[in-house]
């Protein structure tokens, strides 16, 4: 069930990094996981402008935020 928690919110934080971070999302890594009722995963999507660039994208559920 986690994984595919965390595989649905990869398709969310593509999208933030997209609309949000001015980024054209290439690979997603998943930086921290976080279990239970506040469950959230945190990611790191790679920008392919850039071979240095990404951005930090927050999930909870599937409701994503932006943080850098």
């Amino acid at each position: 069930m986690a994984a595919a928690n965390v595989s649905a919110a990869q398709s969310e934080a593509k999208e933030i990094a997209k609309s949000m971070g001015n980024c054209t999302p290439a690979k997603v890594e998943v930086l921290r996981y976080t279990v239970g009722r506040e469950g959230a995963t945190t990611f790191k999507v790679g920008c392919t402008e850039d071979k240095d660039a990404f951005v930090v994208v927050q999930c909870r559920s599937r409701i994503c935020t932006l943080l850098r």
